[in-house]
């Protein structure tokens, strides 16, 4: 049988379930190539990041910065008062930018040729679908369905909030609990706090942000405590209790309570595949929900793949377009069809900001002879006049025998932003020579990672 006769005997070349990051970027691109693609979503267009995740998260971080603007602004001459803060406006204001972006994902889902079901859809066999009752094959099928927040069976459990609703809250609570310990946990802390409400931060562990270089973990720590999150760590809650007035007491686990108005678990993200019909088919998954796949995103199932958090890989967005891309061009176009997980940047949008690429220091011991780190923490030039007594570390790793940049780390303003440029430059292969006959930018903060002279160890 000829491959065109093979093809026309499914309903789509393509059926992709999920409408976010990774699936979204798939059905376009394969769409563009001719392929006859579906998409189904049953919740939101855009995914985690549009509508509950990157997106809004760095809306109401702006927010959460104006207060301590407006007072270090006294500084400089600037004096504002009367000063209040409407959270019904934020909200809602969000809400209709995120509106706007779910019509854009729609359109540029439909202008490209895909047919879009905006339902459920699970899976029924290798290469069928089910999407509201209806029967749909197709040649491959793409799970694109992401993460979902893992809130830990406590008593009381019913009383939290998790990054899918803390959005969209009716009022905006005075007395805030966030529990957890990743980026998600220490982000919304410093929400919660810049924009008033009196916020306290429990992590189960000695530290929180565990993976990321320990200097850096420290020295956020430190800075964050300055902008008035209470850290509580090595300590977990217990229960929680609603009590008539609607507030809710935590008991924790040596027995002391606190009230809060609200308490949000950031306790982590599971693959999002429950009730998919995969175990049915026989898609393997691991322990934690995700899809097992190969090198090529493939399923134990010849004709069904997947990508982005659903395969619990790196939870980031530009990493689930990759994925998308590399899957695609793979199937079927030309071109790289493999994903670089090396020397990914990150940033977690606390206060200060955190950027990072490449190794951590112990990363960077355990795997070469001698490391040469390099060092600078200072407070910033715009505080010599604001009164904050917030301060920036910036931090190189260096590899002695090649003198190859390894990792490369910032907490302060705008890390984010700078870190970005240097990720360039480490995915070229950049010397700490390189960098050394690099001039500065000056004045600027990030003119430091290029006037870094002695090792401090």
């Amino acid at each position: 049988m000829s491959q065109e006769n093979q093809v026309s005997q499914y309903d789509y070349d393509l059926f992709v379930i999920g409408a976010g990051s990774g699936g979204v970027r798939a059905a376009r691109m394969a769409a563009g190539m001719g392929v006859r693609v579906a998409v189904a979503e049953e919740r939101y267009l855009g995914g985690t990041c549009v509508n509950v995740g990157c997106v809004p998260k760095k809306l109401y971080v702006y927010a959460s910065h104006y207060a301590e603007t407006f007072h270090e602004a006294a500084g400089f001459g600037l004096h504002a008062s009367g000063v209040t803060f409407d959270w019904p406006t934020l909200r809602d204001n969000k809400t209709t930018e995120i509106t706007r972006l779910n019509g854009i994902y729609r359109n540029l889902l439909i202008n490209s040729g895909c047919e879009l079901f905006e339902a459920r859809a699970t899976v029924t066999g290798p290469n069928e679908v089910s999407v509201d009752g209806r029967r749909i094959t197709a040649e491959r099928i793409l799970i694109a369905t992401g993460g979902w927040p893992h809130v830990p069976d406590i008593p009381g459990r019913e009383h939290v909030i998790s990054s899918n609703e803390v959005f969209d809250l009716e009022t905006f609570p005075r007395r805030v609990i966030v529990l957890g310990g990743g980026y998600i946990a220490v982000e919304f802390a410093g929400i919660f706090a810049g924009l008033g409400a009196r916020t306290d931060l429990v992590y189960r562990g000695d530290l929180f942000l565990r993976g990321f270089d320990q200097e850096v973990r420290e020295f956020t720590a430190q800075e964050v405590a300055k902008k008035g999150v209470k850290l509580r760590f090595n300590t977990n809650i217990r229960s929680i209790k609603k009590a008539d007035d609607g507030v809710l007491i935590a008991e924790f686990e040596d027995g002391s309570t606190q009230e809060a108005d609200q308490i949000m678990y950031a306790t982590g993200r599971v693959p999002n595949t429950a009730g998919l019909g995969l175990e049915e088919v026989g898609v393997a998954t691991d322990k934690s929900g995700a899809v097992v796949v190969s090198d090529q995103f493939q399923t134990s199932i010849p004709s069904i793949y997947a990508i982005g958090d659903v395969i619990d890989r790196v939870q980031l967005t530009p990493v689930a377009l990759a994925e998308g891309m590399a899957l695609v061009r793979a199937l079927y176009g030309k071109g790289e069809k493999t994903v670089d997980y090396d020397l990914i940047p990150t940033a977690v949008f606390c206060q200060p900001n955190i950027g990072t690429v490449g190794l951590t220091e112990e990363q960077a011991r355990e795997r070469f002879a001698k490391v040469d780190v390099y060092r600078s923490e200072f407070r910033a030039m715009k505080h010599t006049l604001s009164g904050s007594q917030e301060r920036t570390l910036m931090k190189m790793l260096v590899d002695q025998e090649t003198d190859r940049v390894l990792g490369v780390h910032m907490v302060g303003a705008e890390a984010g932003e700078i870190i970005q440029g240097i990720a360039v430059a480490l995915k070229a292969g950049a010397t700490k020579a390189v960098f050394d006959s690099t001039i500065g930018i000056h004045p600027t903060a990030a003119e430091e990672f290029v006037t870094m002279r002695e090792p401090v160890r």
